[in-house]
């Protein structure tokens, strides 16, 4: 399965962007779909997760700020950013996840300016 990401970019303080995934197939509804970033330098951090279940996991930083879902329709995945702040700039990278099994996109760049 491939994973083509968009909707990266530079954007000021206080705004919004929509990172977007899409697959090349459909992605069984059991997979836990997840978004990560990484710094210069840092591990890659672990930002949003939507379990099967519908459930979700946002990191501290940016809970109340960020949005995961997932369109089955068109195998796509989201993650909705508001109130954007400096520390969010990042390569974001989406991933699919499965007992071992684990897709990634490449990394979308998210410049926020202050």
């Amino acid at each position: 399965v491939r994973l083509v990401g968009s909707g990266g970019g530079l954007v000021q303080a206080g705004g919004s962007l929509r990172l977007s995934c899409v697959a090349s197939e459909s992605i069984p509804s059991f997979y836990t779909m997840n978004w990560y970033r990484q710094t210069s330098g840092e591990q890659r951090e672990l930002v949003a997760t939507l379990y099967s279940s519908g459930n979700t996991y946002y990191a501290t930083s940016v809970k109340g700020r960020f949005t995961i879902s997932r369109e089955n329709a068109d195998n796509s995945m989201h993650l909705q950013m508001n109130t954007l702040k400096p520390e969010d700039t990042a390569v974001y990278y989406c991933n699919a996840y499965n007992m071992g099994r684990s897709f990634w996109g490449q990394g979308i760049q998210v410049t926020v300016s202050s």
